[in-house]
């Protein structure tokens, strides 16, 4: 018996094959009738069991394609009820329809029909009216992938709850490694016996261990002041969400013992590579020394970094050691190069100016010529007038260029040195960074996420008062074939004295020890001071910023200027620091437009708070005592309601912690 298909190829060449008979025929009956009349009754016989075959065919045909009609029908009704796949059609007022079975058993209810989905599932309305393709919602603790058909008014409901539980089984278990860094173990323990030593190290041990016992931690000591730890995801967010108190148990507990040791810890996460995960942690781990130590630093594949801690003022933990050798390896990096171009950042402060002239001086020292990239353009007005006293320094005044002309001049072998800051967005000409590979970078401000790709060097020290403080450190141990000037002295001096706010912040022995020396090689006080002067309309603009201030929480003042009127990052600097001079006044924040487009905010604290979290909820930063942000395309308003929110989210982890 033919097949199906066969008798589908047999149906169409007949007609084809009758044709070529008859032809046949009709040429063999002009010869012969009678050898024709006996061809065509044997081919009537051929012919007729064609015929046959194809009205079998036409008949099998329609009862398959009737089977298979029926059969798809009946199909597409039971999956429509019975799998396990929710349908939903809606109307234009978001109420419902129709649903099939299962989605009505997923609400344990009977019927879903004529019901309101704000009463049903009120998570699903922003998905319709945001024409959402597809979404995760949750329902009657389920998950369920939404597949939204707009033009049907239609949703599918696809169950993904075991789906999405894997997934979060497979990212809690993920590994995370963990470097933890005794910050100040040497120093502490370089004046100890063996004895106490040995009670120290037992004392954070003992720490540590219970710590890591008591969240699960694999911990193991692989020198006298690192420490590895490893654990998963979940712990991590257990640890996150205490804030890591581990911080403070071993500063609280050490301090007891009059021995103040605090912890750094770098945390490598969201990747399955070991070594990338070692190499994270170590990359975190030097970002949080970075910004000053007694912090964690947890660097996520986004390229975000989440910090915890750093709520204590950073301990002076640099050395001597340090300095000198850090200006001898500039001091390489300089007599390998062909010149030096110097650069600071945005609007140049006394601190950016004062250190620029003092490399420029140690280029000069090591028979390099030195250049300072300045934008003569965005001066305040105390940097202006120490200006106006170099142009009286002909060959000093000659070594002051623009942007356009550092481009000009900069070679391959040239060397860039970015002084008081190290984001590439924060310095006057991005583009030198680009077209010069040799980079240098000073400064003295905990390290933020945006850093320079790639530098030669790095000398940060949070620890500092003031870049210009650094550079004179690396002054005194460059060769003694020149003197320092008066002016380039009293310039130093001056960064030294703005970024202190005359040696009443963030003062250490080694700020002293600098001003010291800079006095010795002729810097001028009086004519500091004379820098540092302002005008009356300056003093009446402060004035009238103050008056708008308004107290929040205890001790926390906020000064707030009107739409209409901008001030420069200095003055509003300024406010901040007089605020914060104030009877009853702990910390200070002012804020301001500083263009049409851009708001800018100005934070001071006596130590109490740490303005530099603060400010880096709002996308800004700096130290603990002394931070500022920059917020575009918004209003005063707006940015007054995130920085006390800001404020609260502050105070509330002090709660947690």
């Amino acid at each position: 018996m033919p097949s199906y298909l066969e008798k589908r190829s047999i149906r169409y060449p007949i007609f084809g094959l009758m044709g070529i008979t008859v032809v046949l025929l009709g040429i063999l009956a002009y010869y012969n009738w009678l050898f024709a009349l006996i061809g065509l009754i044997l081919a009537i016989l051929p012919f007729y069991y064609l015929f046959q075959l194809i009205q079998q065919h036409r008949k099998d045909t329609e009862e398959y394609i009737s089977t298979l009609s029926y059969r798809v029908k009946k199909v597409g009704e039971e999956a429509l009820m019975e799998m396990p796949i929710g349908i939903m059609l809606i109307n234009d007022d978001y109420y419902i329809e129709w649903t099939n079975p299962f989605l009505a058993s997923c609400f344990d209810e009977d019927t879903l029909v004529g019901r309101s989905l704000y009463d049903v599932a009120d998570s699903l309305v922003p998905l319709i009216k945001q024409e959402v393709e597809t979404e995760i919602i949750t329902l009657h603790d389920r998950k369920f992938r939404v597949i939204h058909k707009p033009e049907e008014r239609l949703l599918y409901f696809f169950d993904v709850t075991e789906q999405t539980e894997i997934e979060k089984m497979y990212q809690e278990e993920r590994t995370v490694i963990a470097i933890i860094y005794l910050d100040n173990y040497d120093e502490l323990t370089q004046g100890m016996d063996d004895q106490t030593k040995s009670s120290l190290n037992s004392l954070v041990t003992q720490i540590l261990n219970k710590w890591a016992q008591d969240n699960g931690v694999f911990l193991k000591r692989v020198s006298s002041e690192r420490f590895i730890a490893v654990f998963n995801e979940h712990i991590l967010q257990l640890l996150e969400k205490g804030k890591f108190s581990i911080l403070d148990d071993v500063r609280e507990t050490t301090s007891k013992q009059n021995v103040p040791l605090t912890l750094s810890v770098g945390v490598g996460t969201g990747v399955s590579s070991l070594p990338e995960l070692g190499s994270l942690a170590q990359s975190s781990l030097d970002l949080a020394l970075g910004r000053g130590g007694d912090q964690v630093a947890i660097k996520q594949t986004n390229g975000k970094v989440k910090f915890f801690g750093g709520k204590t003022n950073p301990v002076e933990k640099r050395t001597r050691v340090r300095a000198r050798v850090i200006s001898h390896a500039l001091k390489e990096l300089i007599s390998e190069s062909d010149k030096v171009i110097i650069m600071g950042h945005k609007s140049p402060d006394m601190d950016a100016i004062g250190a620029a002239i003092g490399i420029q001086k140690v280029a000069r020292l090591n028979q390099r010529e030195g250049y300072v990239v300045v934008n003569f353009n965005e001066l305040d007005t105390g940097v202006r007038r120490m200006m106006k006293e170099i142009e009286k320094n002909e060959e000093l005044f000659s070594k002051f260029i623009t942007p356009d002309q550092a481009m000009e001049i900069a070679t391959d072998d040239t060397l860039l040195v970015v002084v008081d800051t190290h984001k590439p967005s924060m310095v006057i000409e991005e583009k030198l960074l680009h077209k010069i590979e040799h980079v240098v970078v000073i400064d003295h401000h905990r390290r933020a996420e945006e850093f320079i790709h790639n530098p030669l060097l790095v000398y940060m020290e949070p620890y500092a008062s003031s870049t210009a403080e650094l550079v004179t450190e690396l002054l005194e141990y460059q060769p003694r074939n020149g003197r320092i000037e008066m002016l380039e002295a009293t310039a130093l001096l001056a960064g030294i004295i703005v970024d202190t706010k005359s040696f009443s912040l963030r003062t250490g022995s080694r700020t002293f020890d600098a001003a010291s020396y800079l006095r010795g090689q002729g810097a001028d006080t009086v004519l500091v001071q004379k820098f540092l002067k302002e005008d009356v309309d300056t003093y009446i603009k402060r004035a009238k910023l103050i008056e708008t201030v308004q107290f929040y929480r205890e001790g926390i003042a906020i000064a707030k200027g009107q739409p209409d009127q901008i001030f420069d990052q200095v003055l509003i600097a300024q406010t901040a620091d007089t605020l914060l001079t104030m009877d009853g006044v702990v910390s200070s924040f002012v804020i301001s437009n500083r263009s049409e487009n851009m708001i800018g905010v100005s934070a001071r604290s006596l130590g109490d708070i740490n303005v530099q979290v603060i400010m880096e909820n709002l996308e800004g930063g700096g130290h603990l005592t002394n931070a500022a942000t920059q917020l575009h395309d918004a209003t005063l308003d707006d940015v007054e309601v995130r920085l006390k929110e800001a404020i609260d989210e502050y105070f509330e982890g002090r709660k947690k912690e």
